[in-house]
């Protein structure tokens, strides 16, 4: 099997990263690296809003001092802020995590909403009024995107990419777009295959990224607090679905393992949360020098009458954009506009005058 995913640029992700969302205990969290970098784990996720880039970066550095691993053997990917969505931006906020990373350059960067936010007085922190983020309708992504490129002939950002982005908006950057998106970071798993969206990338030779293939369980956690009555019901229980763990049962296998098999044919990489370390030993997750594929997914996949019995689970649930679909900018008058209201944010709907 395939141990990577190429992105036009000849760059090679490896096909399991570890994602670092929700993971904002520093003990926890260094404790969690070292044992992902022993295990093999090569590609690493984070982001400026994950608040936990300081961290990596220092278990990083140490890891590197020791002479264990090589920057270059690494496959590291983070992403800018909706805050820091704007063309004025794009630069500041990079090289700050650059700098909380104590790196030269990532391996992959992706804007991490389509969406634009007002930033306060000190131009890092998302401006409020009344509680409230403020939207910024003076960016597009087309602008943000140009911004993007521009990283990239810097040498701070080998690749540049996407995440949470519509149809719509994948083509809107695909038609301008001088340095195509490398990647495509979106919720994936055996609910929500996406095809449509994965299809536009394929046309467009941008690669796909899953994340919460296992259905991200954790943000149970992360929104029993949330005003939004909506997220409280999206979560997927994919781990809990009876079709999945009779597939389990029939291959005594774990519904982790069917779950993570589930795109594996269609050559898209994994991002998957801290959780899943915690949940299988280290010798059963450790990758070998000859292959990327951990050794509890190796030899075997779903066969064809397994596939007959997901396929119904397509569509099962509602797919809500996560993390969140702050905003998107208008076809017709390319003004940022609210697609939903989710917890401290709540703003109308756009109507377009130049709707006809």
């Amino acid at each position: 099997m395939k141990k990577s995913v190429t992105f036009p640029n000849g760059l090679e992700m490896p096909i399991i990263g570890y994602g670092m969302w929700q993971s904002l205990i520093p003990e926890e969290l260094e404790k969690a690296l070292d044992v992902a970098l022993d295990a093999g784990y090569r590609h690493f996720d984070t982001a400026y809003t994950y608040d936990n880039e300081v961290v990596f970066g220092n278990v990083l550095k140490r890891w590197f001092d020791t002479g264990k691993v090589k920057r270059e053997e690494l496959f590291i990917v983070t992403k800018l802020p909706v805050f820091g969505s704007h063309h004025e931006r794009v630069e500041t906020f990079l090289k700050i995590s650059l700098e909380r990373l104590q790196l030269d350059y990532v391996d992959l960067y992706l804007i991490h909403q389509p969406a634009g936010i007002k930033v306060d007085e000190t131009g890092l922190k998302p401006l409020k009024e009344d509680g409230k983020v403020v939207p910024d309708l003076t960016t597009t992504v087309e602008d943000v995107w140009k911004a993007m490129e521009a990283q990239v002939p810097t040498g701070r950002a080998k690749s540049i990419g996407l995440s949470n982005f519509s149809v719509s908006q994948v083509e809107r950057i695909a038609k301008m777009a001088t340095i195509m998106p490398a990647n495509h970071q979106v919720e994936l798993n055996a609910y929500y295959p996406k095809k449509q969206l994965r299809e536009i990338g394929a046309k467009h030779g941008i690669t796909t990224c899953a994340f919460a293939p296992l259905g991200s369980p954790g943000r149970k956690e992360s929104y029993k607090n949330a005003n939004d009555a909506h997220l409280k019901v999206q979560i997927p229980p994919l781990l809990e679905d009876p079709t999945v763990n009779e597939i389990a049962k029939k291959h005594n296998r774990p519904a982790s393992q069917v779950l993570l098999t589930f795109f594996w044919p269609s050559r898209i990489s994994l991002s998957f949360l801290k959780a899943l370390l915690q949940s299988v030993s280290r010798a059963t997750f450790r990758f070998s020098t000859s292959s990327w594929m951990p050794k509890m997914l190796r030899n075997w996949m779903l066969l064809t009458p397994d596939w007959k019995e997901l396929g119904p689970l397509t569509g099962r649930m509602v797919p809500l954009e996560f993390p969140l679909t702050l905003s998107s900018n208008c076809l017709d008058c390319n003004v940022a506009v609210m697609n939903i209201s989710v917890s401290s944010v709540h703003f109308k709907m756009h109507t377009c005058n130049n709707k006809t």
